[in-house]
């Protein structure tokens, strides 16, 4: 592509750093002077014209296509974006394929919320009250108390909907636009999302079979990321959890950066078939635990609990005000009637071992095909395949399934397509899971 082929609202990028090229590009985006489609400069072009460093414009244009404004195509230039739905959880438009993409919890492993509704109701509440029911604060204390590095007595809890509204809420209350944040990579989708429209840059940490590597947080932090987003067991997409010896390494990394700012997602808490190993040490001054119940009580239960140090709580306070945006005593009262009956306990705990038990089982059938998959914790089953997932992918759908590749997981659009798979198969009975083990099989040898 010619300098000449580029829009002539392109001739009116400037700036001198990345950060003011990448600014410059997104204001000609909003005001409607460059369009989905438009091709920017060539970087080599860009640089000369503007007088700057070639990696400067490189990297400009990396942060524009990390914020999802621009698409790298390679020898075919950088384009601004087309509006497209973002990447979602949960179930895609398969017609007459087989959805093994899901990411879903099974509806028979969820505790059945009749019981819990009866108990929710009570007086009503009122503005100006507090905004955690008593019931289910001390619940969520005892939860959260062991696994911080804090005085029970000094715990801070604060409830939003969901895990999501809660890393979005921390990171709004700590960050600005185009502040840097550690993210797994590959990484959870919502994450994802939630970066980008926050206006935050991702600096991707690459995560092994213990969770996110050393190496990788470390170089994040040397590149002055003002916050990180981890998981430390079931890692979505890859079910990689944290051992105690990574994260002791990794706490030891963070102890010379006190005040970034550490959120630890643990999503998979009740379920998982693993410790929880903490990253956070106790010197640490910005830092938040936020564990949700959608995974083992529904994800219709909108609830998450953030532990988090005094000064993050008085901040996330300030975005929770008494009857306006604080989560619903009714939704309290079912989650804390639901997380103390036994019964319901009973099958959460079913629950965990089921979903670990197929996703080894169906490991073992893989493995008799010559595929090596880690059986992880989670969901789902992170598979690597010896070809661009999406080869595969497509002959699967000729196959009669719908697959999820980790193209979508990836954090950087311009580190190559995935070698990976993401299947929910913990639903799937005897004969469809041989089925679909000899089927990715067969496809990834076809695409070989």
């Amino acid at each position: 592509m010619s300098e000449q082929t580029s829009t002539p609202a392109a001739a009116r990028i400037a700036g001198s750093t990345a950060a003011e090229i990448a600014d410059s590009v997104r204001e000609l985006i909003d005001r409607g002077h460059l369009s989905p489609g438009d091709p920017l400069p060539p970087v080599r072009a860009l640089a000369e014209r503007l007088g700057v460093n070639r990696n400067t414009a490189v990297a400009a244009y990396r942060r524009l296509a990390r914020s999802g404004a621009v698409v790298s195509q390679g020898r075919a230039g950088t384009r601004v974006s087309r509006p497209a739905p973002p990447a979602q959880e949960g179930y895609a438009a398969a017609g007459s394929l087989r959805d093994v993409g899901t990411g879903n919890p099974s509806p028979a492993l969820i505790p059945d919320l009749a019981p819990a509704l009866q108990s929710a109701a009570g007086r009503p509440v009122l503005y100006g009250e507090a905004v955690i029911d008593p019931g289910f604060e001390a619940w969520a204390r005892s939860w959260m108390a062991p696994d911080v590095p804090v005085e029970a007595d000094a715990l801070r809890l604060t409830l939003t909907s969901g895990a999501v509204d809660a890393v979005e809420r921390l990171l709004s209350q700590a960050l600005m636009r185009d502040d840097a944040i550690a993210l797994e990579d590959p990484c959870f989708l919502a994450s994802i999302q939630t970066v980008r429209l926050g206006g935050y840059r991702a600096v991707p940490v690459p995560v092994d079979a213990e969770g996110m590597t050393v190496e990788g947080l470390r170089a994040a932090l040397d590149q002055g990321v003002r916050a990180v987003v981890c998981t430390p067991r079931a890692q979505n997409p890859t079910g990689a959890s944290r051992s105690a010896a990574r994260a002791a390494a990794l706490r030891e990394v963070l102890a010379e950066h006190p005040y970034v700012l550490v959120i630890e997602d643990d999503y998979y808490s009740m379920l998982s078939r693993h410790p929880f190993h903490t990253i956070i040490g106790p010197e640490h001054r910005r830092w938040a635990l936020v564990r949700s119940v959608s995974k083992f009580a529904g994800p219709d239960l909108c609830l998450a609990v953030a532990a988090t140090d005094p000064r993050t709580a008085e901040r996330l306070a300030l975005r929770l005000g008494s009857g306006t945006t604080w989560v619903s005593h009714l939704l309290q009262r079912i989650g804390h009637a639901v997380l103390r009956d036994p019964a319901a306990l009973a099958l959460i705990e079913r629950a965990g071992a089921h979903y670990a038990a197929r996703n080894a089982d169906f490991a073992g059938r893989l493995a008799r095909h010559g595929i090596v998959v880690p059986p992880g914790d989670g969901l789902s089953l992170w598979v690597p395949v010896p070809v661009p997932a999406r080869q595969v992918a497509d002959r699967l759908m000729r196959r009669g399934w719908l697959a999820r590749t980790g193209d979508e997981f990836q954090l950087d659009p311009e580190s190559g397509p995935s070698h990976h798979l993401r299947l929910t198969v913990h639903d799937l009975p005897e004969d469809d899971a041989e089925q679909l083990a000899a089927d990715v099989a067969a496809a990834a040898a076809e695409a070989g």
